[in-house]
């Protein structure tokens, strides 16, 4: 019983010692290295309401098109 227990303390303190990686991005040959900066995405502003709660872009090349509010 208490053989388990300290197997169990032991292994919880390895997993916290672990360090988490910095960089988690790798390259083709399996390198660390910087990560891309993240895209943010563009923000429709020309967004209209319709009577069936749905989202369409009210104008621009995808007028009528559904997207999120």
């Amino acid at each position: 019983m208490i053989r388990k227990l300290m197997t169990a303390v032991a292994l919880a303190g390895m997993i916290a010692a672990t360090p988490t990686l910095a960089a988690p991005c790798k390259d083709a040959k399996g390198k660390f290295v910087k990560c891309p900066p993240v895209v943010k995405k563009t923000v429709v502003k020309n967004v209209v309401k319709g009577k069936d709660g749905k989202c369409r872009v009210a104008s621009g090349p995808n007028k009528g098109k559904f997207t999120k509010c």
